[in-house]
């Protein structure tokens, strides 16, 4: 489970002194534990990544309306230390390559928001993880 991992690598960040990742992965943690309480039950995967997306979700606001280099800096590291919890999501090239096998269905939609909708229910379909902007960048290519 995701959440022994988390657990692994605040070990490894412990015995490292590495208190940046020590930290964010304790506060990853913390709220994972939140989570568990508020349902009455051990967290899932998916729950433990609802938690790494929002802190990474979060500390990009953050470091976009920070003004300190420094502040900047450390949100930049917290976010790479959660990034390595998260599966890989698909780039612009790899979503446009997925949908190979509806483009003439997204081609047939009469906009670009049905388009996409198209896209995310292929994708959901096949696995793919991705985000909605780089979907809703691919759907635009394929339909140009």
């Amino acid at each position: 489970m995701l959440i022994d991992e988390i657990r692994k690598r605040r070990t490894e960040a412990l015995k490292n002194r590495d208190s940046l990742a020590k930290e964010v992965l304790g506060v990853a943690l913390g709220e994972i534990d939140t989570i568990a309480a508020r349902h009455g039950r051990d967290a899932t995967d998916e729950d433990v990544l609802g938690v790494v997306r929002k802190l990474v979700k979060s500390n990009e606001e953050t470091r976009a309306a920070a003004t300190d280099e420094a502040q900047k800096e450390t949100l930049t590291r917290e976010i790479a230390v959660l990034a390595t919890l998260l599966p890989k999501t698909l780039d612009v090239a790899e979503v446009v390559e997925a949908l190979a096998p509806v483009r003439d269905a997204l081609r047939a939609a009469a906009n670009d928001g049905q388009a996409t909708g198209v896209a995310m229910k292929h994708l959901k379909t096949v696995g793919a993880v991705v985000d909605g902007k780089v979907v809703s960048a691919a759907v635009k290519q394929v339909r140009a």
